[in-house]
């Protein structure tokens, strides 16, 4: 997969490219990834990006015509913006393409007409960060990691929490005990079944317990279902 973002600050991408899961990627071949400057498709003295908006207001905002030319020579398509907020679903449907361009807005904003060039506008949530480097770095991440080959074991990201619908259950290693608290019993069985059961169990109990939203369409049997009605007094 290629990645490349657009920005007016790449530098920031250094770090988080270049490190543990984004660099092993990258080294097995699966992310071919860049950072660009948009100010290399400025024309100014001053590589200007920004401009104060019109009709007044405060900060500044950036300007469409470097954004427009920097699209026009990294990309080859354009389609209308969708919205929707990110999440394990967007991430998957995000790595089944050959090619993703983030541009990465700043100050207070981005001139209006780029949106005609987005194919998806992505919200992490009702906050505000201080760039759109930030946010792409976490869908970046969420995305490389579900790339056939990228973890160690590609089973690894079939199990983690959302994949499923669902939390991941609680994890363990050693000592098998420590400081009085000890690794449930089951772990230590080798009862491959009953582990797995555990497993399964805990993620509806923590999912119930801390995001009991995600429950409303989460793939449960009518037994686990069942199982959840009974748990729901005691997580009230």
């Amino acid at each position: 997969m290629k990645i490349e973002t657009l920005s007016t600050f790449p530098s920031m991408f250094d770090s988080v490219m270049g490190t543990s899961i984004m660099r092993i990627a990258q080294e097995k071949g699966a992310l071919d990834f860049a950072a660009h400057d948009l100010r290399d498709w400025t024309h100014d003295k001053h590589r200007t990006t920004d401009d104060y908006p019109f009709g007044g207001g405060q900060g500044l905002v950036m300007k469409p015509e470097p954004i427009f030319e920097a699209y026009d020579d990294l990309v080859e398509r354009n389609l209308a913006p969708v919205g929707q907020p990110f999440n394990d679903k967007v991430a998957g449907q995000l790595a089944e393409q050959d090619h993703l361009l983030f541009i990465c807005g700043h100050y207070e904003g981005i001139d209006e007409r780029v949106y005609s060039l987005a194919d998806t506008c992505i919200s992490l949530g009702d906050y505000v960060l201080s760039s759109g480097e930030l946010a792409s770095m976490v869908v970046i991440d969420a995305v490389v990691r579900k790339l056939p080959g990228v973890l160690g074991n590609d089973a690894s990201a079939l199990d983690e929490s959302f994949s499923d619908g669902l939390l991941e259950y609680p994890q363990y290693t050693r000592p098998a005990s420590y400081r009085g608290m000890d690794v449930p019993e089951v772990l230590l069985s080798g009862d491959h079944a009953a582990v797995d059961a555990w497993r399964r169990q805990q993620s509806i109990e923590r999912t119930a317990k801390l995001r009991p939203d995600l429950l409303v369409s989460a793939d449960l049997s009518p037994e686990e279902r069942a199982f959840l009605e009974k748990l729901s007094p005691a997580t009230d």
